[in-house]
């Protein structure tokens, strides 16, 4: 079983931001990069990296989406109460 993982994310307003940014890096956009550029996050000065975490640390939905996923994976536009995330699932343990 999976007890941490490690992600990076990117946080926009809107979810058609969020799905322009999917179909950009899915295009071949470097996420980190993307992260840096339009990440509402601080962590987007880091290419959106949040390091590792365990169940409990973050809100629901994005929790979910991050334990769903494979290593390398990028989600479609998550929705929390902070906006709209895409995220990378770069690690787990």
């Amino acid at each position: 079983m999976t007890n941490e993982v490690r992600a990076s994310h990117i946080l926009v307003k809107t979810e058609d931001e969020a799905k322009k940014l999917y179909d950009e890096i899915k295009a071949g956009k470097s996420f980190a990069e993307a992260a840096e550029e339009v990440s509402l996050c601080p962590s987007g000065q880091n290419g959106g990296d949040l390091g590792f975490f365990s169940k409990g640390m973050m809100v629901k939905p994005f929790e979910d989406a991050c334990f769903s996923m494979e290593v390398g994976e990028i989600s479609q536009p998550v929705q929390t109460q902070f906006g709209w995330h895409l995220i990378q699932l770069t690690d787990k343990n």
